[in-house]
C-alpha cells in the first residue's frame, strides 16, 4: 500500500473530527488509511508515536456532540483535582448535556444529563468543561466523605504567587454551599454536605488535609492551617498545621524533602522551631499508613508533652 499523503496542519498532530478533515480538504479515501484510529464515529486519532494530550483527546468528542461539556471523571482528571476517585484511569470520556436533551450515546463515551447553570461550565483551552466546583459535586456519588473533603480543601485553597498561575481560589465556602443548594436531590449530595462541613481554608496539599482529618477524628484539637508563627523577633515560620497554644507545629514532608538542598532547609527550619521554644513534629508518607495512626500517635505525644490533656 502506498504511503498516505500528509494531513494538513494541525490535523496530523492531534485528534480531529471527520467534519474538520473534510473542511480542510481531506478526501474520504485518505481518512480510511490505517494510521488513523477510529475510537468513535466521526472521530479520528492520528498515530504520532507521542503520548496524547488529554485535553486534545477529549475535544473532538465535544465537537461531534453539540451542547455538551466534559464532566465527571473526565473533568476531574483535566482539572488535576486531588482525592481518590474510583476508576479515574478509565479512558472512557464523560460528557454531560442539559436534561432537556438526549443523553449522549457513542462508543468510548459515558453520557450524562443534568441541570446546568451558566456559571457551571467554562472554556478550558477551547474545550467546554464543568467547573471544578460542579465537577466536585458530580463526582461526590463515587467518593468517600474524607476524599471529597480533600477536593473541597483544594478548591478553597488560596493560591500562592510563587507556586500558582492563578490569583483566586477555585471556589469559596459560600459558592460551594450555593452549588449544593442549587442541586438538591443530586446523588451524593449528602456526602458533599458533610465534606463541606469538614472543609477548611488553608491546606496546601491533599496529604495535609488527610492528616488534619485523621488528627480530628482521633479526638485531637483542630489545628490551625498554614498560619505564620513568630518564633522570635525577625524569625517567622509557617507550619502546615499548628497548635500555637501548646507551641506544637506539624509539617508533612513530601517526596521532595529527600533532596539535599531541601534537607538543609528542613534542618534550619527545625532549629528555628527549637530555639523558639516550639516542638516540631515531622510526618511523612510512612506515618500515614493504617489510617494515619502512626502520625496521630506522634502528634498526640507532642501535645501531651506540652501540657495538653485529652478529654
Amino acid at each position: 500500500m502506498r504511503d498516505p499523503n500528509p494531513l494538513p496542519a494541525p490535523l496530523g498532530d492531534a485528534p480531529f473530527t471527520v467534519y474538520e478533515a473534510v473542511d480542510a480538504g481531506v478526501t474520504p479515501g485518505r481518512l480510511r488509511f490505517r494510521e488513523l484510529r477510529v475510537p468513535s464515529r466521526g472521530v479520528r486519532i492520528p498515530s504520532t508515536g507521542e503520548p496524547l494530550d488529554r485535553l486534545k483527546l477529549v475535544r473532538p468528542y465535544m465537537v461531534v456532540t453539540p451542547f455538551s461539556a466534559a464532566s465527571h471523571t473526565t473533568a476531574f482528571v483535566l482539572w488535576g483535582l486531588p482525592g481518590y476517585l474510583p476508576n479515574r484511569d478509565d479512558e472512557r470520556i464523560h460528557i454531560s448535556r442539559p436534561d432537556t436533551m438526549a443523553i449522549p450515546r457513542r462508543r468510548g463515551v459515558v453520557g450524562h444529563v443534568g441541570q446546568f447553570f451558566s456559571d457551571e461550565v467554562v472554556n478550558l483551552g477551547g474545550l467546554l468543561i464543568t467547573t471544578p466546583a460542579r465537577t466536585w459535586l458530580d463526582c461526590s456519588r463515587k467518593m468517600s466523605i474524607n476524599e471529597l473533603t480533600v477536593v473541597a480543601d483544594h478548591l478553597l485553597r488560596i493560591p500562592r504567587p510563587e507556586f500558582d498561575a492563578r490569583t483566586e481560589p477555585h471556589a469559596t465556602l459560600e459558592e460551594l454551599a450555593d452549588m449544593l443548594d442549587r442541586h438538591k436531590g443530586t446523588p451524593g449530595i449528602r456526602k458533599a454536605r458533610l465534606a463541606l462541613e469538614q472543609a477548611r481554608v488553608g491546606a496546601d496539599s491533599a496529604p495535609e488535609t488527610r492528616l488534619r482529618l485523621a488528627l480530628e477524628n482521633a479526638g485531637l484539637p483542630e489545628p490551625e492551617l498554614n498560619v505564620p508563627a513568630e518564633l522570635r523577633p525577625g524569625v517567622v515560620r509557617q507550619p502546615d498545621l499548628a497548635y500555637p497554644e501548646h507551641k506544637v507545629a506539624v509539617e508533612y514532608d513530601g517526596d521532595g524533602h529527600s533532596e539535599a538542598a531541601q534537607v538543609i532547609r528542613d534542618i534550619a527550619r527545625e532549629e528555628d522551631f527549637s530555639r523558639g521554644g516550639w516542638t516540631l513534629v515531622r510526618i511523612s508518607k510512612r506515618h500515614m499508613v493504617n489510617d494515619a495512626r502512626p502520625a496521630v500517635a506522634k502528634v498526640r505525644t507532642a501535645l501531651v508533652s506540652r501540657g495538653w490533656v485529652p478529654k
